[in-house]
């Protein structure tokens, strides 16, 4: 079954472990932890911070450091988005950025 939900992902998953930032329409931002990041999506750890259905991450450090996500799944503390900009080359700019 793991191999098949590999083979289901659109991009490269790459772990990052990275704080950054949740901007809601009309708050200040909110802190969360990038668990991972592909093109297409993201997963972050937001422990004292509830996510909206949609809204902006933002990444300090990285050239495209902001990008609209919609939620897909929620777990616990973790959620899982999709980008919903059109927007590329994120993760590898997250991960570059930590070198």
């Amino acid at each position: 079954m793991l191999k098949s939900l590999r083979e289901r992902r659109q991009a490269a998953r790459y772990t990052l472990d990275r704080f950054a930032k949740i901007q809601i329409a009309g708050s200040l931002p909110r802190d969360c932890m990038i668990v991972d990041i592909s093109d297409t999506g993201i997963r972050l750890h937001a422990e004292h911070t509830e996510v909206p259905d949609e809204f902006l991450i933002l990444i300090s450090g990285v050239r495209q450091a902001r990008r609209e996500c919609r939620v897909v799944w929620r777990l616990g503390y973790e959620v899982g988005a999709e980008f919903t900009d059109m927007e590329h080359g994120l993760a590898e700019s997250a991960v570059a950025s930590l070198g």
